[in-house]
């Protein structure tokens, strides 16, 4: 089973839209619910029980220094430049730990991924 994912609004299109093509359910919150706040979006995430997926570094405040817990994040954090790199790192992580991403903060940069678990 793939991961279903919600875009925030923060996430670039491209990657939204690459991430349907490899077969992924995603939510863009752009798309859904445009203007809503960051707790309104990890509620979203947690209601819907899915992955919460942003370049906003907004979220791994509220995780780490709000404590909020039964979430998954993943952070994309990259240049322009690396937006090729990034949608395969992503779709790379999604395909190795399959299941196993849940109740997790994750970091993907060009070059590396960072896993910690909540």
């Amino acid at each position: 089973m793939q991961a279903k994912i919600l875009a925030d609004e923060s996430v670039n299109f491209n990657i939204v839209q690459f991430l349907g093509e490899q077969g992924y359910t995603v939510y863009s919150n752009l798309e859904e619910k445009a203007g809503i706040n960051d707790l309104e979006v990890i509620s979203l995430a947690k209601e819907m029980n899915i992955i919460l997926l942003t370049e906003d570094k907004d979220f791994g405040e509220w995780v780490f220094a709000y404590h909020i817990k039964n979430i998954s994040v993943i952070l994309l954090r990259y240049n322009s430049l690396d937006l090729d790199q990034i949608k395969q790192n992503l779709v790379n992580l999604l395909a190795k730990y399959s299941n196993t991403y849940y109740n997790k903060f994750i970091v993907i940069k060009k070059d590396k991924y960072r896993i910690r678990h909540l």
